[in-house]
């Protein structure tokens, strides 16, 4: 991954949200929903960001587009110029332009949509706002998007009740390549979805991947799916990234103990085989006041002295990947084929 090829760089990325209580609603903490996050992504690869519920996953995909200001941290999106802008320090003024090449999908495709505008408004709203074209040229370019979503142009003037679960993603897919991004946050995008239907999105997905050059930050709790979609996985627990690798690589041989107990629930697609399941004991840390050292040491059957006062940092590991563990290299962790 080479400098000029990266299209977002985040770097220690830090969100925490205030704790108020009394009459004054004074402040009497802090939830650390991101802490000390970095990653990168190249152009025209799938970084899938996974975890429990809670761990910052959201958040963290929330903060990349600016929905929600960031505490710290810098977030570096290459744009169609060439040029690097911190988006994290942007007036939100001049964030506008930038929204054209950052889209995001949502996860429920029905809530996403507007009830009361057809599926040629919802699709060139993107368009109208930032003032390109004409209402003749904007329905042009919805014609032409549905038919890069595979929907039937006669679809144009109907409404979001008209149609299916999978149809009113497809919609939302086409309305964030409105504006020709480089970059797609989908933030659970087929986890809302019938299991017959998530793989035809994925795989529309993954065709757009191909055909435009996009980059993804696929947010995901589907294991099974998130094989199948990335290039890397990065694994959140309790606001941190605990693990970084190539999807082949983690999912044969994860490094984290967390990593390994999350593969353990995927299920195995034969009768024959018996998954054995680890049952991870214990309640997920709370990110207002985090245990001290690892914060996944009290569920870890794998725990130290030195877990439970030292923070692991993410270091280089065999297979080309990173993780905090302070036994990484020592740990036979099992994975899935």
């Amino acid at each position: 991954m080479t400098a000029d090829n990266v299209v977002l760089s985040v770097e220690r990325l830090k969100k925490d949200f205030p704790i108020r209580r009394g009459l004054l609603r004074r402040v009497v903490g802090q939830v650390k929903a991101v802490d000390n996050v970095s990653f990168q992504i190249a152009r025209g690869e799938t970084l899938s960001l996974v975890g429990e519920s809670g761990c910052g996953k959201t958040t963290t995909s929330r903060c990349i587009l600016r929905a929600i200001a960031p505490t710290e941290g810098a977030i570096r999106f290459r744009t169609g110029e060439g040029n690097q802008v911190d988006v994290a320090g942007m007036p939100r003024n001049e964030l506008r332009p930038l929204r054209r090449q950052m889209q995001m999908i949502f996860q429920d495709p029905y809530s996403s949509l507007n009830p009361r505008m057809t599926i040629a408004d919802i699709i060139g709203e993107p368009l109208l706002v930032n003032g390109m074209g004409d209402l003749k040229t904007r329905r042009k370019r919805v014609a032409e998007l549905l038919d890069v979503v595979q929907l039937p142009q006669a679809y144009m003037n109907r409404y979001p009740h008209a149609f299916s679960g999978g149809q009113r993603q497809r919609v939302g897919i086409a309305r964030a390549l409105a504006l020709n991004p480089a970059l797609i946050v989908a933030d659970e995008p087929v986890s809302a979805l019938d299991v017959s239907v998530q793989a035809q999105i994925v795989n529309l997905l993954l065709e757009l991947q191909d055909r435009l050059g996009l980059s993804y930050l696929f947010v995901a709790h589907d294991l099974s799916v998130v094989k199948h979609v990335s290039h890397r996985v990065a694994v959140m627990y309790v606001g941190r990234i605990v693990e970084v690798a190539p999807t082949a690589t983690l999912f044969h041989a994860p490094k984290h103990p967390y990593t390994e107990a999350l593969l353990s629930a995927v299920p195995v697609p034969d009768p024959r085989q018996r998954a054995s399941r680890i049952i991870l004991e214990g309640e997920v840390a709370d990110p207002s006041r985090p245990p001290p050292g690892c914060a996944f040491h009290p569920r870890c059957r794998y725990a130290i002295e030195r877990c439970r006062a030292e923070v692991p940092q993410l270091e280089p590991v065999t297979g080309g990947g990173l993780a905090a563990c302070h036994r990484a290299h020592e740990l036979n962790l099992a994975g899935v084929d």
